[in-house]
């Protein structure tokens, strides 16, 4: 059972301090730096679901794995609404094309869970689909891990009020207002549905090949720790860091002249002002 937040005694959960916070974050943004660097060199093929309720706090965890990891070898997957084309294929089909090869990671910004959560409350596709999801997903996720893939699953669990909150507060930040779409507002309103759809999603998915992990994310710099440093467990690896490199002396520049200055469009130098 998950260790519970440590709480004050006026019963409220005690927030990690920022500037521990802020340590504690670097340190394990190394070890993510650490691990990239086994997987590239070990050729392992990690594929990490982040799955949860809107305003769940999935892409803050994302963004802070991925903030100093190199894109070529660590890169997030976030779909759009699939074309009329795709609507046509087997319906794995366009989330195979975004799996990673030897040496990569690819962490989805939601996945092929789509079809147990929002398409199956908002009617987006039938029940024949939904109940072949259900039954296909758990062989299609035993087979990954069959061919040598690493599978991570967490599920972001928020409480009502606090979801209410972040929605409000992306009612009134301008830097947030795009995350607020009209799904979310409609999915809001529908929270016993999503419900319904988590558990019955969990009770044919949570395998042992391939089981879910859940995030308490009402406090998101806490899930952000707490996400990092399971996931960091889950693959065993070694530190790899190369020895300090001497930097090589520029060679001569042999009679070159540069062309002047004045011959290149500079962008203007507003700032400082």
């Amino acid at each position: 059972m998950a260790k519970k937040d440590s709480k004050s005694k006026t019963g409220k959960v005690k927030k990690i301090k920022n500037s521990i916070y802020e340590k504690e974050l670097l340190r394990l943004q190394n070890e993510l730096v650490k691990l990239q660097e086994w997987v590239k060199r070990e050729g392992l093929k990690v594929v990490v679901v982040f799955e949860g309720r809107d305003a769940a706090g999935k892409g803050g965890v994302i963004k802070r794995m991925t903030q100093h990891l190199s894109p070529r070898i660590c890169r997030v997957a976030a779909l759009p609404s699939p074309t009329e084309r795709e609507t046509q294929q087997w319906y794995f089909q366009r989330y195979v094309s975004h799996l990673p090869a030897a040496g990569e990671i690819v962490l989805f910004d939601r996945s092929w869970y789509n079809r147990a959560g929002v398409e199956r409350v908002m009617g987006f596709c039938t029940d024949d689909e939904y109940r072949e999801f259900l039954r296909s997903c758990p062989e299609f996720e035993r087979m990954l891990v069959r061919s040598g893939t690493i599978l991570i699953k967490y599920w972001f669990s928020v409480s009502d009020e606090e979801q209410d909150k972040r929605f409000h507060s992306r009612l009134v930040e301008p830097l947030k207002r795009w995350k607020l779409s009209p799904m979310d507002l409609e999915s809001r309103s529908r929270w016993a549905e999503y419900s319904r759809a988590k558990d019955e999603m969990f009770a044919h998915t949570d395998i042992k090949q391939a089981p879910w992990y859940v995030v308490n994310s009402d406090i998101k710099k806490h899930a952000r720790l707490n996400c990092i440093k399971h996931f960091l467990g889950l693959i065993p690896y070694e530190d790899i860091t190369p020895e300090k490199i001497k930097l090589p002396k520029r060679s001569d520049a042999g009679g070159y002249v540069r062309p002047p200055l004045s011959d290149q469009t500079f962008v203007p130098e507003v700032y400082p002002k």
